[in-house]
Protein backbone atom coordinates (compact mmCIF):
# COMPACT_ATOMS: atom_id res chain seq x y z
CA UNK A 1 0.00 0.00 0.00
CA UNK A 2 1.43 3.33 -1.04
CA UNK A 3 1.26 6.76 1.02
CA UNK A 4 -1.43 8.48 -0.09
CA UNK A 5 -0.72 12.73 0.40
CA UNK A 6 -4.53 14.71 0.42
CA UNK A 7 -3.54 18.35 0.19
CA UNK A 8 -6.10 21.21 0.59
CA UNK A 9 -4.37 23.62 -1.01
CA UNK A 10 -1.78 24.46 -3.43
CA UNK A 11 0.67 25.29 -0.62
CA UNK A 12 0.71 21.90 1.06
CA UNK A 13 0.89 20.99 -2.78
CA UNK A 14 3.63 22.17 -3.53
CA UNK A 15 5.28 21.14 0.07
CA UNK A 16 4.45 17.80 -0.74
CA UNK A 17 6.06 17.82 -4.10
CA UNK A 18 9.46 19.21 -2.37
CA UNK A 19 9.47 16.65 0.25
CA UNK A 20 8.90 13.51 -2.18
CA UNK A 21 10.67 12.94 -4.69
CA UNK A 22 9.19 10.63 -7.62
CA UNK A 23 5.35 11.40 -6.15
CA UNK A 24 2.95 10.40 -8.71
CA UNK A 25 0.39 13.00 -8.93
CA UNK A 26 -3.44 12.79 -9.81
CA UNK A 27 -6.82 13.86 -9.29
CA UNK A 28 -9.47 10.99 -10.72
CA UNK A 29 -7.48 8.46 -11.34
CA UNK A 30 -9.20 7.13 -14.13
CA UNK A 31 -5.73 6.71 -16.04
CA UNK A 32 -2.89 6.38 -12.89
CA UNK A 33 -4.68 3.31 -11.06
CA UNK A 34 -5.17 0.98 -14.25
CA UNK A 35 -1.70 1.41 -14.50
CA UNK A 36 -0.69 0.48 -11.00
CA UNK A 37 -2.63 -2.16 -10.54
CA UNK A 38 -0.85 -3.72 -14.19
CA UNK A 39 2.24 -3.18 -12.53
CA UNK A 40 2.92 -0.29 -15.49
CA UNK A 41 4.56 2.16 -13.23
CA UNK A 42 5.20 2.23 -9.33
CA UNK A 43 5.78 5.39 -7.73
CA UNK A 44 6.72 5.73 -4.34
CA UNK A 45 3.51 7.40 -3.05
CA UNK A 46 1.21 9.31 -4.53
CA UNK A 47 -0.32 12.98 -4.56
CA UNK A 48 -4.35 13.52 -4.81
CA UNK A 49 -5.53 17.34 -6.47
CA UNK A 50 -9.16 16.72 -5.82
CA UNK A 51 -9.26 18.62 -2.86
CA UNK A 52 -7.48 21.81 -3.70
CA UNK A 53 -10.51 23.97 -4.08
CA UNK A 54 -8.36 26.34 -6.23
CA UNK A 55 -8.62 23.68 -9.17
CA UNK A 56 -12.54 22.93 -9.11
CA UNK A 57 -15.33 24.23 -10.50
CA UNK A 58 -16.52 26.56 -13.12
CA UNK A 59 -15.90 30.40 -12.56
CA UNK A 60 -17.56 32.99 -14.80
CA UNK A 61 -14.98 36.20 -15.88
CA UNK A 62 -17.32 37.89 -18.20
CA UNK A 63 -16.18 37.32 -21.74
CA UNK A 64 -14.29 34.16 -20.49
CA UNK A 65 -15.05 30.85 -18.36
CA UNK A 66 -12.62 29.05 -16.20
CA UNK A 67 -12.93 25.47 -15.92
CA UNK A 68 -10.76 23.65 -13.22
CA UNK A 69 -8.42 20.90 -13.93
CA UNK A 70 -9.88 19.06 -11.34
CA UNK A 71 -13.19 19.73 -11.99
CA UNK A 72 -14.93 15.99 -12.96
CA UNK A 73 -16.49 15.37 -16.14
CA UNK A 74 -20.21 15.07 -14.57
CA UNK A 75 -19.78 18.66 -13.15
CA UNK A 76 -18.71 20.44 -15.94
CA UNK A 77 -21.81 18.41 -18.29
CA UNK A 78 -24.15 19.84 -15.74
CA UNK A 79 -23.15 23.28 -15.39
CA UNK A 80 -25.39 25.68 -16.53
CA UNK A 81 -22.41 28.01 -17.93
CA UNK A 82 -20.92 24.97 -19.55
CA UNK A 83 -24.17 24.18 -21.42
CA UNK A 84 -25.14 27.31 -22.69
CA UNK A 85 -21.86 29.07 -24.04
CA UNK A 86 -20.05 25.56 -24.78
CA UNK A 87 -22.48 23.08 -25.87
CA UNK A 88 -19.88 21.14 -28.02
CA UNK A 89 -18.02 20.97 -25.15
CA UNK A 90 -20.96 19.77 -22.94
CA UNK A 91 -22.01 16.99 -25.89
CA UNK A 92 -18.47 15.69 -25.91
CA UNK A 93 -18.53 15.25 -21.79
CA UNK A 94 -21.52 13.33 -22.38
CA UNK A 95 -19.51 10.52 -24.22
CA UNK A 96 -17.12 9.91 -21.58
CA UNK A 97 -16.86 6.57 -20.51
CA UNK A 98 -19.26 4.89 -17.97
CA UNK A 99 -21.38 7.29 -15.32
CA UNK A 100 -18.69 6.22 -12.61
CA UNK A 101 -15.50 7.20 -14.96
CA UNK A 102 -17.44 10.94 -15.60
CA UNK A 103 -17.77 10.85 -11.87
CA UNK A 104 -14.50 10.31 -11.29
CA UNK A 105 -12.35 11.65 -14.56
CA UNK A 106 -11.31 15.26 -14.91
CA UNK A 107 -10.60 17.99 -17.05
CA UNK A 108 -7.30 17.97 -16.57
CA UNK A 109 -6.29 14.41 -16.25
CA UNK A 110 -8.27 13.62 -19.73
CA UNK A 111 -5.75 16.89 -21.12
CA UNK A 112 -2.45 15.33 -19.16
CA UNK A 113 -3.19 11.85 -20.79
CA UNK A 114 -3.12 13.66 -24.23
CA UNK A 115 -4.54 10.81 -25.93
CA UNK A 116 -5.45 10.80 -29.67
CA UNK A 117 -8.87 9.46 -28.62
CA UNK A 118 -9.83 11.63 -25.97
CA UNK A 119 -13.28 12.84 -26.58
CA UNK A 120 -12.69 16.65 -24.29
CA UNK A 121 -10.12 17.25 -26.54
CA UNK A 122 -11.31 18.11 -30.31
CA UNK A 123 -13.98 20.53 -28.33
CA UNK A 124 -11.20 21.83 -26.61
CA UNK A 125 -9.25 22.85 -29.97
CA UNK A 126 -12.53 24.06 -31.98
CA UNK A 127 -12.73 26.36 -29.07
CA UNK A 128 -9.12 27.83 -28.71
CA UNK A 129 -9.54 26.74 -25.18
CA UNK A 130 -6.06 27.94 -23.32
CA UNK A 131 -4.51 25.72 -20.53
CA UNK A 132 -3.23 27.64 -17.17
CA UNK A 133 -0.41 25.54 -16.35
CA UNK A 134 0.64 26.26 -12.39
CA UNK A 135 4.35 25.27 -10.62
CA UNK A 136 5.59 26.86 -7.57
CA UNK A 137 5.64 30.40 -7.86
CA UNK A 138 5.00 30.48 -11.45
CA UNK A 139 1.91 30.61 -14.09
CA UNK A 140 1.64 30.14 -17.78
CA UNK A 141 -0.82 30.41 -20.54
CA UNK A 142 -0.38 27.47 -23.26
CA UNK A 143 -2.95 27.07 -26.26
CA UNK A 144 -4.38 23.50 -26.49
CA UNK A 145 -2.89 23.00 -29.93
CA UNK A 146 0.72 24.19 -28.41
CA UNK A 147 0.44 22.12 -25.13
CA UNK A 148 0.05 18.91 -26.16
CA UNK A 149 2.33 17.16 -28.55
CA UNK A 150 1.78 13.96 -29.12
CA UNK A 151 0.60 10.90 -27.02
CA UNK A 152 0.90 10.97 -24.07
CA UNK A 153 3.29 14.15 -24.22
CA UNK A 154 2.38 17.56 -22.94
CA UNK A 155 4.19 20.40 -22.28
CA UNK A 156 4.60 20.58 -18.57
CA UNK A 157 7.98 20.53 -16.75
CA UNK A 158 8.36 18.80 -13.09
CA UNK A 159 6.71 20.44 -10.50
CA UNK A 160 3.67 21.76 -13.01
CA UNK A 161 0.39 20.80 -13.12
CA UNK A 162 -2.63 21.60 -15.08
CA UNK A 163 -4.66 24.40 -13.33
CA UNK A 164 -7.57 24.80 -14.88
CA UNK A 165 -8.73 26.15 -18.86
CA UNK A 166 -9.79 29.01 -19.99
CA UNK A 167 -12.66 29.51 -22.74
CA UNK A 168 -13.58 32.78 -24.64
CA UNK A 169 -17.40 32.99 -24.54
CA UNK A 170 -18.27 33.20 -28.65
CA UNK A 171 -21.40 33.22 -29.83
CA UNK A 172 -21.69 29.99 -32.31
CA UNK A 173 -24.64 28.74 -34.03
CA UNK A 174 -23.96 25.27 -34.77
CA UNK A 175 -22.23 23.33 -31.95
CA UNK A 176 -21.58 19.96 -33.46
CA UNK A 177 -19.97 16.76 -31.83
CA UNK A 178 -19.72 13.07 -32.51
CA UNK A 179 -17.64 10.43 -32.08
CA UNK A 180 -17.91 6.86 -33.99
CA UNK A 181 -16.74 3.74 -31.67
CA UNK A 182 -17.62 0.21 -31.57
CA UNK A 183 -20.29 0.06 -29.46
CA UNK A 184 -23.30 3.21 -28.10
CA UNK A 185 -21.36 3.43 -25.17
CA UNK A 186 -18.13 3.07 -23.19
CA UNK A 187 -16.49 3.21 -26.52
CA UNK A 188 -13.18 4.68 -27.31
CA UNK A 189 -13.13 6.64 -30.32
CA UNK A 190 -12.10 5.20 -33.50
CA UNK A 191 -12.59 8.87 -35.03
CA UNK A 192 -14.55 11.71 -33.72
CA UNK A 193 -14.78 15.39 -34.52
CA UNK A 194 -16.42 18.97 -32.98
CA UNK A 195 -17.22 22.00 -34.96
CA UNK A 196 -18.47 25.51 -34.18
CA UNK A 197 -19.87 27.49 -36.94
CA UNK A 198 -20.87 30.84 -37.43
CA UNK A 199 -23.92 31.00 -39.99
CA UNK A 200 -25.79 33.70 -41.60
CA UNK A 201 -29.21 33.87 -41.25
CA UNK A 202 -29.41 33.36 -44.98
CA UNK A 203 -27.20 29.93 -44.54
CA UNK A 204 -24.10 31.36 -45.35
CA UNK A 205 -21.21 29.72 -43.25
CA UNK A 206 -19.26 32.97 -41.83
CA UNK A 207 -16.82 30.88 -39.81
CA UNK A 208 -15.82 27.31 -39.26
CA UNK A 209 -13.52 25.52 -36.73
CA UNK A 210 -12.77 21.80 -36.77
CA UNK A 211 -11.64 19.04 -35.25
CA UNK A 212 -11.07 15.46 -35.45
CA UNK A 213 -9.23 13.16 -32.74
CA UNK A 214 -8.44 9.22 -33.66
CA UNK A 215 -6.60 10.42 -37.28
CA UNK A 216 -3.17 11.41 -35.92
CA UNK A 217 -1.19 11.51 -32.96
CA UNK A 218 -2.71 14.21 -32.10
CA UNK A 219 -6.13 16.24 -33.16
CA UNK A 220 -5.99 17.23 -36.49
CA UNK A 221 -6.80 20.54 -37.62
CA UNK A 222 -7.09 22.10 -40.68
CA UNK A 223 -7.25 25.80 -41.97
CA UNK A 224 -7.41 25.12 -45.58
CA UNK A 225 -10.69 23.39 -44.97
CA UNK A 226 -12.05 25.95 -42.49
CA UNK A 227 -10.99 28.74 -44.83
CA UNK A 228 -12.34 27.15 -47.43
CA UNK A 229 -15.73 26.84 -46.18
CA UNK A 230 -15.95 30.44 -45.18
CA UNK A 231 -18.65 32.04 -47.68
CA UNK A 232 -20.17 29.34 -48.56
CA UNK A 233 -23.49 27.90 -48.12
CA UNK A 234 -24.24 25.09 -45.48
CA UNK A 235 -25.15 22.22 -48.25
CA UNK A 236 -24.45 19.21 -48.82
CA UNK A 237 -22.09 20.37 -52.23
CA UNK A 238 -20.43 22.57 -49.84
CA UNK A 239 -19.59 19.82 -47.16
CA UNK A 240 -19.07 17.31 -49.89
CA UNK A 241 -16.07 18.68 -51.02
CA UNK A 242 -14.89 19.62 -47.78
CA UNK A 243 -15.21 15.97 -46.62
CA UNK A 244 -12.99 15.13 -49.51
CA UNK A 245 -10.33 17.86 -48.27
CA UNK A 246 -10.40 16.41 -44.91
CA UNK A 247 -10.12 13.30 -45.99
CA UNK A 248 -6.58 14.21 -47.67
CA UNK A 249 -5.60 16.29 -44.06
CA UNK A 250 -5.97 13.34 -41.25
CA UNK A 251 -3.38 10.76 -40.55
CA UNK A 252 -4.69 7.67 -39.32
CA UNK A 253 -3.33 4.67 -38.23
CA UNK A 254 -4.41 0.86 -38.70
CA UNK A 255 -5.00 -0.62 -35.40
CA UNK A 256 -6.68 -3.26 -33.30
CA UNK A 257 -9.99 -0.81 -33.72
CA UNK A 258 -10.44 0.39 -37.45
CA UNK A 259 -8.45 0.05 -40.32
CA UNK A 260 -6.76 3.50 -41.71
CA UNK A 261 -8.55 3.98 -44.80
CA UNK A 262 -12.19 3.86 -42.20
CA UNK A 263 -10.93 6.13 -40.35
CA UNK A 264 -10.22 8.56 -43.31
CA UNK A 265 -13.41 7.92 -44.92
CA UNK A 266 -15.27 8.40 -41.36
CA UNK A 267 -13.64 11.64 -40.83
CA UNK A 268 -15.41 13.14 -44.10
CA UNK A 269 -18.25 11.85 -44.04
CA UNK A 270 -18.61 13.38 -39.78
CA UNK A 271 -18.56 16.25 -41.88
CA UNK A 272 -21.69 15.68 -43.91
CA UNK A 273 -23.98 15.05 -40.49
CA UNK A 274 -23.27 19.34 -40.11
CA UNK A 275 -26.44 19.34 -42.07
CA UNK A 276 -28.90 17.81 -39.39
CA UNK A 277 -27.64 20.09 -36.56
CA UNK A 278 -29.88 21.98 -34.93
CA UNK A 279 -29.12 25.70 -35.45
CA UNK A 280 -28.84 28.07 -32.67
CA UNK A 281 -30.65 31.48 -32.87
Amino acid sequence: MKPVHLPFTLDEFWEILSDNPGVAIYAGGTDLFPKLRKGMTSPPSLVCLERIGELRGVRDHGDKVFLGGCTTHSALFSDPLVRDHFPVLAKALATVGSPHIRNMGTLGGNIVTASPAGDALPPLYVLRAVIEVRGKGSMRSVPVSQFIKGPGKVDLSPGEIVAGVWLEKEPYRIHHFEKIGQRNALAIAIVSMAAVINLSRKGMIESARLAWGSVGPTVVTSEPIEAFLKGRPLEVATLSRAAAMAREAVAPIDDVRATASYRREVAGNLLLRLMNDPHED
